[in-house]
Protein backbone atom coordinates (compact mmCIF):
# COMPACT_ATOMS: atom_id res chain seq x y z
CA UNK A 1 0.00 0.00 0.00
CA UNK A 2 1.20 3.73 -1.09
CA UNK A 3 0.91 6.24 1.80
CA UNK A 4 1.52 9.62 1.03
CA UNK A 5 4.58 11.40 3.24
CA UNK A 6 4.64 14.16 1.41
CA UNK A 7 3.17 16.70 3.95
CA UNK A 8 2.78 14.49 6.85
CA UNK A 9 5.63 14.26 9.53
CA UNK A 10 8.63 11.82 8.52
CA UNK A 11 8.62 8.88 10.68
CA UNK A 12 12.04 7.44 11.88
CA UNK A 13 11.52 4.52 9.56
CA UNK A 14 11.46 6.80 6.33
CA UNK A 15 14.28 8.48 7.53
CA UNK A 16 16.27 5.23 8.00
CA UNK A 17 15.00 3.79 4.70
CA UNK A 18 16.45 6.82 2.74
CA UNK A 19 20.12 6.46 4.79
CA UNK A 20 20.17 2.83 3.96
CA UNK A 21 19.64 2.18 0.92
CA UNK A 22 20.23 5.84 -1.02
CA UNK A 23 21.64 8.76 1.29
CA UNK A 24 24.73 7.48 3.35
CA UNK A 25 25.37 11.15 4.61
CA UNK A 26 22.14 12.25 7.16
CA UNK A 27 22.63 15.91 5.84
CA UNK A 28 21.56 14.34 2.33
CA UNK A 29 18.40 12.85 3.86
CA UNK A 30 17.61 16.34 5.33
CA UNK A 31 17.98 18.39 2.17
CA UNK A 32 15.71 15.67 0.41
CA UNK A 33 13.24 16.08 3.02
CA UNK A 34 13.13 19.19 3.07
CA UNK A 35 12.82 19.62 -0.53
CA UNK A 36 9.41 17.12 -0.70
CA UNK A 37 8.20 19.82 2.20
CA UNK A 38 8.99 22.95 0.54
CA UNK A 39 8.16 21.72 -3.36
CA UNK A 40 4.48 22.24 -4.72
CA UNK A 41 4.44 20.16 -6.98
CA UNK A 42 7.05 17.26 -5.66
CA UNK A 43 5.32 14.17 -3.99
CA UNK A 44 7.00 11.27 -1.75
CA UNK A 45 5.40 7.17 -1.27
CA UNK A 46 6.23 5.13 1.06
CA UNK A 47 5.69 1.54 0.17
CA UNK A 48 4.21 -0.81 3.32
CA UNK A 49 4.06 -4.39 3.44
CA UNK A 50 2.66 -5.87 6.51
CA UNK A 51 3.16 -2.59 8.72
CA UNK A 52 6.65 -2.85 7.25
CA UNK A 53 8.31 0.40 5.46
CA UNK A 54 9.98 -1.27 2.10
CA UNK A 55 10.10 1.19 -0.39
CA UNK A 56 9.59 5.23 -1.40
CA UNK A 57 8.73 6.96 -4.49
CA UNK A 58 9.46 10.23 -4.95
CA UNK A 59 7.64 11.86 -8.32
CA UNK A 60 6.28 15.06 -9.96
CA UNK A 61 3.47 15.04 -12.81
CA UNK A 62 4.89 17.84 -15.44
CA UNK A 63 1.51 19.38 -17.86
CA UNK A 64 1.98 16.68 -20.22
CA UNK A 65 0.57 14.48 -17.40
CA UNK A 66 3.98 12.65 -17.41
CA UNK A 67 5.20 10.93 -14.25
CA UNK A 68 8.93 11.84 -13.34
CA UNK A 69 10.76 9.69 -11.12
CA UNK A 70 12.99 11.63 -8.92
CA UNK A 71 13.88 8.54 -6.29
CA UNK A 72 13.29 4.91 -6.39
CA UNK A 73 14.31 3.32 -3.19
CA UNK A 74 13.71 -0.50 -2.00
CA UNK A 75 15.25 -1.55 1.55
CA UNK A 76 18.18 -4.18 0.26
CA UNK A 77 16.90 -6.93 1.81
CA UNK A 78 13.46 -6.26 -0.26
CA UNK A 79 15.26 -6.58 -3.60
CA UNK A 80 14.72 -8.79 -6.27
CA UNK A 81 11.21 -9.86 -4.81
CA UNK A 82 8.80 -7.75 -7.15
CA UNK A 83 8.60 -4.10 -4.72
CA UNK A 84 10.01 -1.86 -7.35
CA UNK A 85 7.65 -2.99 -9.99
CA UNK A 86 4.70 -3.14 -7.61
CA UNK A 87 5.60 0.18 -6.55
CA UNK A 88 5.34 1.83 -9.96
CA UNK A 89 2.31 -0.26 -10.62
CA UNK A 90 0.59 1.06 -7.82
CA UNK A 91 1.45 5.01 -8.87
CA UNK A 92 0.27 4.04 -12.08
CA UNK A 93 -3.05 3.42 -10.78
CA UNK A 94 -2.97 6.29 -8.20
CA UNK A 95 -1.80 9.01 -10.80
CA UNK A 96 -2.88 7.95 -14.00
CA UNK A 97 0.11 9.37 -15.98
CA UNK A 98 0.23 9.21 -19.60
CA UNK A 99 3.98 8.53 -19.22
CA UNK A 100 6.78 7.67 -17.19
CA UNK A 101 10.27 8.99 -17.17
CA UNK A 102 13.62 8.91 -14.79
CA UNK A 103 16.98 9.39 -15.77
CA UNK A 104 19.14 6.71 -13.82
CA UNK A 105 22.53 5.03 -13.88
CA UNK A 106 23.17 1.96 -15.48
CA UNK A 107 21.92 -0.40 -12.76
CA UNK A 108 18.78 1.49 -12.34
CA UNK A 109 18.30 1.14 -16.15
CA UNK A 110 18.71 -2.49 -16.17
CA UNK A 111 15.71 -2.86 -13.55
CA UNK A 112 13.40 0.24 -16.00
CA UNK A 113 14.13 -2.58 -19.16
CA UNK A 114 13.32 -5.59 -17.64
CA UNK A 115 10.13 -4.03 -16.37
CA UNK A 116 9.48 -2.93 -20.02
CA UNK A 117 10.59 0.85 -19.73
CA UNK A 118 12.44 1.97 -23.30
CA UNK A 119 15.82 3.15 -22.17
CA UNK A 120 17.92 6.03 -24.42
CA UNK A 121 21.96 6.69 -23.54
CA UNK A 122 22.78 9.94 -22.33
CA UNK A 123 26.06 11.81 -21.88
CA UNK A 124 27.70 11.48 -18.91
CA UNK A 125 26.88 13.68 -15.56
CA UNK A 126 29.50 16.10 -13.50
CA UNK A 127 30.83 13.27 -12.04
CA UNK A 128 31.64 11.03 -15.22
CA UNK A 129 28.82 8.56 -14.39
CA UNK A 130 26.63 7.43 -17.47
CA UNK A 131 23.20 8.28 -17.12
CA UNK A 132 19.81 6.91 -19.18
CA UNK A 133 16.20 8.09 -20.09
CA UNK A 134 14.42 5.35 -19.49
CA UNK A 135 10.56 5.94 -20.66
CA UNK A 136 7.52 4.17 -20.35
CA UNK A 137 3.67 4.85 -22.39
CA UNK A 138 1.13 4.27 -20.47
CA UNK A 139 -1.24 2.35 -22.19
CA UNK A 140 -4.81 3.06 -21.25
CA UNK A 141 -6.96 0.18 -21.52
CA UNK A 142 -9.83 0.17 -23.56
CA UNK A 143 -12.55 -0.53 -21.00
CA UNK A 144 -11.47 2.71 -19.03
CA UNK A 145 -12.31 4.63 -21.76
Amino acid sequence: MLINMTDSHWDHEVRELLEDTFYYDPSEVDKVMDQYRASGSQELYVFEDQEEFIGIIGFTMDEQNQLVITELVIHPRERLKGYGRGIILETIVLKNPSRIITITDEDGADFFRNIGFQITGLPANEEGMEQFRCTYEVEIDAEEE
